[in-house]
């Protein structure tokens, strides 16, 4: 008995070991800003070059890994072979509730995206179940038009604008949704058999990170009607103890200003937020960001107004957040992006002022890189990133 049982237990801690090294290798060669050859990822993981070399062939027989053409150029013996996220193989649907819009997209390993839709709708006081009954059908039909490719899902996320415990959406304020549970309302299966919630800020930031951010550690800030914000510290994002982090746009730059939709008065939303500055920029009813943009480049005085005033609001709440986390850098997405060159000169003054370290680590100001909507792309990640951590499962599924 005593005999038997240790040779149970060596095969249950050699096959513990050999997960552990697969998802080590997984994520040596997804993370690699350049591709690394297998000499690369051994000298990377501290694993020999034999256990590497076959452990990347079982991730390249199951689709998650692929070889591009040997690199040949002043390298003497065996010319060593880049290794990859395979492309059109493995996916992962992102899909995304805003204010303004409905989304779906549908993305690979390699970040590549496969197919995507986007629906733009008012949704400011909807119902949840026809909302999200709506985007379940998107989401399986975009699914589809993938999957028809030969793509195989890993799941889904759903990127949402408020706070989530769980599987529960508590609250949404610009929606005007509380104690929502998203998968109930979706209908139909879930693509990739697991839905991933996530705050659209977060989600995004962690596509901000993926897309090569030049630093690992900032504030990125997610401009819409609401303004959310997440926090990343090397390379990892903050949620805080509840998982709420992140709701700048709630934090009072004017006590005596107007009323926002949490029912609170001053908030940054009411200065910053796009609604906020299409209506303070003079724009007619109906305008889209895009307008003001416009607007802009052609000078005129009530948007220059609007922006400088939004600039102002934004480096109240910021520099106070920088005060307290010490971050150096900002980084301004969805609907700030376009706006940076206008919001920057007014934001890193304002942050000069009241940042309490500038002398010495003056904050930076850049637009994000992450692309057009972020969360979706961060959403599809978030449920990829089960792949990666765990290919043995992933590939033992496939079989």
């Amino acid at each position: 008995m005593r005999s038997s049982g240790g040779r149970g237990g060596g095969a249950v801690r050699q096959e513990t070991l050999r997960e552990h090294n697969l998802s080590l290798i997984a994520r040596t060669v997804m993370t690699a800003p350049t591709p690394p050859s297998r000499a690369d990822v051994a000298t990377a993981t501290g694993l020999t070059r034999a256990t590497v070399s076959r452990l990347v062939t079982e991730l390249i027989d199951g689709g998650l890994v692929a070889e591009d053409a040997p690199l040949t150029a002043g390298a003497a013996g065996r010319p060593a072979i880049p290794l990859r996220p395979a492309t059109g193989t493995v996916g992962a649907l992102g899909l995304e509730v805003n204010i303004d819009y409905l989304a779906a997209r549908v993305l690979d390993l390699s970040g590549r995206v496969l197919a995507e839709a986007t629906r733009e709708r008012d949704l400011r006081g909807s119902d949840p179940g026809p909302v999200l009954s709506e985007l379940g059908t998107l989401g399986i039909e975009i699914a589809d038009t993938a999957t028809a490719g030969g793509i195989r899902l890993a799941g889904t996320g759903l990127a949402l604008p408020g706070l989530l415990r769980d599987d529960v959406l508590l609250l949404a304020p610009n929606l005007a949704w509380t104690a929502v549970t998203p998968a109930a309302l979706l209908g139909g299966p879930i693509p990739g058999g697991r839905l991933h919630l996530g705050n659209e800020a977060r989600f995004a930031a962690g596509a901000e990170l993926a897309a090569g951010s030049a630093t690992d550690s900032f504030l990125y800030l997610s401009g819409s009607v609401g303004i959310g914000a997440a926090i990343v510290h090397g390379g990892e994002i903050f949620a805080g103890e509840h998982g709420w982090s992140g709701e700048l746009g709630h934090v009072c730059v004017d006590p005596a200003g107007d009323t926002c939709r949490c029912g609170a008065t001053g908030c940054l939303e009411t200065y910053a937020g796009s609604a906020a500055l299409l209506r303070r920029a003079g724009l007619p009813e109906g305008a889209r960001p895009p307008d003001l943009v416009d607007a802009l480049a052609a000078a005129d005085p009530g948007a220059l107004a609007a922006v400088h005033s939004a600039a102002r609001a934004l480096g109240t709440a910021v520099g106070a957040f920088i005060n307290l986390v010490d971050v150096s850098e900002v980084v301004l997405g969805n609907s700030f992006a376009p706006l940076t060159e206008y919001l920057r000169p007014e934001l890193e003054r304002e942050l000069t002022v009241r940042v309490l370290a500038s002398r010495w680590a003056p904050p930076q100001v850049r637009a994000s890189v992450a692309g057009d909507r972020p969360a979706l792309t961060g959403a599809a990640r978030a449920a990829l990133a089960g792949v990666t951590e765990d290919p043995s499962a992933w590939l033992s599924r496939a079989r």
